[in-house]
């Protein structure tokens, strides 16, 4: 059974690694497309720059036998020394954890920090900053720890830590370009929404993190049965994220009209992190209550950092990791079965608790000031205005975009045949004519009698611009009455309404712009009226968003084939 769970400890660490995916995708998607290879590289490199930084200095201040006043370990280099004899299960599980603490502060960073800032940043944190702070709760020699400090899986040591990394950062940092607006004295006096560009990313990297919790949580234990166990710790961290869930939709849904789904993905990793310090000590009935208050601590943080503190945090980091470990490291004081409050321990082991949290934030504070003061006056913390509004993706890394080959466009929904039904790739030109490939000489083209028969004819466009699920009943209406060419344009736009603004995160979008199609069509033999009449009988709905018709005059047609112009250009 040694060996069983010896294994079952390297998977869990494996697992934990796989989550570094997950915050890759989650910090992606919750942040706009033009910033997605930045964000990828930071996640990546937190984790391939944490590793030499680990072996060279962190492993030892964190887990060395050679502890000094329970303070910090002796850095002995045993990983290159002594590899044979080296716990070797204890620094790759130390590792990843320690790439996790790391890559929390991306996040709230996001959009417009310098990634050779970061990679600094990266550096020292998984050097120092996590290293001494971890050993004290998790070296046996370590000061909490002797204590009777409690945290089971980081809840403390990691996510508070990272929590609080990313409040400074984003602190430091200042608000991304159009966040707020200020008036001449500098307060802010409106708070604009920046939505992510892929909610679907950010639920695949919630559902990757979850998974992963199971090693992050479960990997340290070494029975099946009783508190503690693989099966109660995997029962605990079901519960928690749950029903954090479970009340952010409702909180959100009561407050705001509607369910808000990326404050609700986010609550699902609040309650995981809440879980995290007390995942192996606490009842059913303790993850639940767990779960529950981290569903309302996510929302209210978020929401009051963005709405009264104007600290931009793109992911709700600070919500999640800080707020929220800070809660999960409290709630062992009060629903650990053995000595919580609630389970008539006293309050000895809330005050440890509460003692331990305090200067484990302290000292991250204190360093990560430190750090992110240096960085700033020595190099530079932040992306240059130009790098930010083009995206950091072109200037940063060189690349025109993470989504090469893509244009972002709305789809054209229709009914139609093949060919109609795909418009989703930019505009689509629907004209008369043989559809002939291939280039034909000049001296083959069509002879052109250059007067033309009607040479006093007028021509008119008229555009439409409406609803695209109305596309089939507007072609269908114009080849009726004889229309027979047209373009068709994918664009965004709304009215005066704004799009029906909806709020995001808590805070209310100032504008919604909502696919439409614009069409536009050249007559001259059928009438306008007639055009105007038609259009106006099919879009019309009495509801708002049925669209306009905007008529020009045209001054010429030219058919490029031949060379005609004027009435016979629009002949076929």
């Amino acid at each position: 059974m040694s060996e069983v769970w010896s294994v079952w400890f390297l998977i869990g660490a494996a697992l934990v690694f796989f989550m570094q995916c997950g915050f890759a995708m989650v910090e992606t998607g919750f942040t706009r497309a033009k910033n997605a290879g930045n964000i990828i590289m930071k996640n990546l490199m937190d984790f391939c720059i944490g590793t030499p930084m680990f072996m060279l200095l962190g492993f030892g201040l964190m887990m060395s036998e050679n502890y000094i006043f329970g303070l910090v370990g002796k850095p002995n280099l045993q990983l290159f020394t002594s590899f044979a004899e080296l716990d070797w299960s204890s620094f790759v599980f130390n590792l990843v954890f320690c790439a996790t603490a790391a890559t929390i502060v991306s996040g709230a960073m996001a959009e417009r920090t310098k990634f050779s800032a970061y990679c600094i940043y990266s550096a020292v944190i998984s050097a120092v900053v996590y290293p001494i702070e971890a050993g004290w709760v998790w070296n046996s020699n370590g000061w909490l720890a002797q204590m009777g400090f409690v945290d089971f899986a980081g809840g403390a040591a990691i996510h508070s830590v990272g929590g609080t990394a990313a409040l400074i950062g984003a602190m430091f940092l200042g608000p991304r370009i159009g966040k707020y607006d200020y008036d001449k004295s500098g307060k802010v006096t409106k708070v604009h929404a920046i939505p992510g560009h892929s909610l679907t990313l950010g639920a695949l990297g919630t559902f990757i993190l979850w998974f992963g919790w199971y090693g992050f949580n479960g990997a340290a234990c070494t029975k099946m049965l009783g508190i503690g166990g693989l099966a109660a710790v995997f029962t605990t961290t079901t519960i928690a994220p749950a029903l954090a869930a479970v009340t952010t939709m409702i909180f959100t849904w009561c407050k705001n009209g509607k369910p808000d789904v990326s404050m609700t993905l986010n609550a699902s990793l609040a309650g995981l992190v809440a879980i995290t310090p007390t995942c192996a000590t606490v009842d059913a009935l303790g993850a639940s209550i767990i779960g529950i208050v981290a569903g309302f601590i996510v929302v209210i943080v978020v929401e009051w950092l963005d709405l009264k503190l104007h600290i931009d945090d793109p992911v709700g980091a600070v919500g999640v990791h800080l707020a929220n470990g800070i809660w999960g490291t409290l709630s062992d004081g009060l629903f650990n079965v053995e000595s919580g409050l609630f389970y008539g321990g006293g309050l000895k082991h809330l005050g440890i608790q509460a003692f331990g949290e305090f200067t484990i934030v302290l000292w991250t504070a204190v360093c990560m000031f430190i750090v992110f003061s240096l960085i700033k006056k020595l190099h530079g913390l932040r992306a240059s205005r130009e790098e930010e509004v083009i995206g950091l993706d072109k200037l940063e890394h060189g690349i025109d975009s993470a989504y090469g080959g893509f244009i972002m466009a709305p789809q054209v929904m229709t009914g139609g045949q093949a060919g109609i039904g795909g418009l989703s790739a930019g505009n689509m030109s629907v004209e008369g004519g043989s559809g002939l490939s291939g280039n034909i000489p000049l001296e083959k083209a069509v002879p052109v009698t250059k007067a033309s028969a009607r040479p006093d004819a007028k021509f008119h466009m008229v555009t439409i611009v409406t609803r695209p699920s109305k596309f089939d009943e507007l072609k269908n209406a114009m080849n009726d009455i004889g229309v027979t060419g047209m373009t068709l344009s994918n664009v965004l736009g709304c009215g005066v309404q704004h799009g029906n603004t909806q709020k995001y995160r808590g805070v209310e979008m100032d504008i919604t712009l909502l696919p439409k199609i614009k069409v536009d069509i050249v007559v001259s033999e059928v009438p306008v009226d007639l055009v105007i009449a038609a259009a106006k009988e099919v879009l019309y709905t009495g509801n708002i968003g049925d669209g306009k018709i905007f008529v020009y005059d045209v001054d010429n047609v030219v058919k490029v084939r031949t060379g005609e112009e004027g009435y016979e250009a629009l002949q076929d």
